[in-house]
């Protein structure tokens, strides 16, 4: 099974600055996944020309299922975390990760029924602060959703912004939940055009066996968003 996720900039190109949600579709397309889990998706926001991102990219790739969190207001629309599947969901929660009056950021927690059973997903994007970062971890760890869940295969993916990878020792692995994305300097996804950071991070629990973990670097990726993508390949 494969999972990807991606910060795709609404679609917008790190580099040409131009609109264009076709050169997402066709990265996403050209790596197969099963699951998709994307951050900064927008909905009715007029740099993407008002489109329905959260609609448009699941119809485009044929995905089955989708669950769309709004996060963060832009005028008449704004943007959000968006988890697609080739296979139903058996449960979602969306959480809100705002800390006081920072920007909302959110966490996605969806039991997807995959074939080999039961898989929670989680996807989620940071804040830019390190002490706002480590409460959103402890707010994901409170969740119901999350503690009931502890026995289900889980992988927890998306944008941390943890740029100083203290993640890798830190609260997640403390709590069963192993780096899959270290050492760092193999997994620098961010910015696109040149890679410097490892900020797009992906984690499992032991349920999880993991195949493969790359960032795929090709033209079509530098150029589509600010972000490159992560590609995990496992089984449970």
């Amino acid at each position: 099974m494969r999972i990807l996720s991606w910060n795709i900039h609404k679609g917008i190109g790190g580099r040409d600055r131009r609109y264009d949600l076709g050169r997402i579709i066709e990265v996403v397309e050209s790596e197969s996944p099963d699951i998709v889990c994307l951050q900064e998706v927008d909905r009715n926001v007029a740099r993407s020309n008002h489109e329905d991102q959260s609609r448009a990219i699941p119809e485009r790739l044929g995905l089955a299922e989708s669950i769309y969190q709004f996060n963060h207001r832009v005028k008449s629309g704004g943007y959000g975390n968006l988890v697609a599947s080739r296979w139903g969901f058996l449960e979602v929660h969306q959480i809100s990760l705002r800390i006081r009056r920072r920007k909302n950021r959110g966490a996605q927690l969806v039991t997807i029924t995959t074939p080999r059973g039961p898989l929670l997903v989680v996807n989620w994007h940071l804040g830019l602060l390190e002490q706002e970062r480590r409460r959103q971890v402890e707010l994901l760890f409170e969740h119901r959703g999350f503690r009931r869940r502890l026995s289900t295969p889980t992988i927890v993916i998306g944008d941390t912004n943890d740029w100083r990878n203290t993640f890798a020792r830190g609260p997640l692995t403390r709590h069963g939940l192993r780096a899959l994305t270290e050492p760092s300097r193999g997994f620098r996804s961010f910015p696109a055009a040149r890679p410097l950071l490892s900020i797009d991070k992906a984690f499992a629990c032991p349920r999880v066996s993991v195949d493969a973990v790359r960032i795929p670097r090709t033209p079509a990726t530098r150029e589509a968003s600010d972000h490159l993508p992560l590609v995990v390949d496992f089984d449970l």
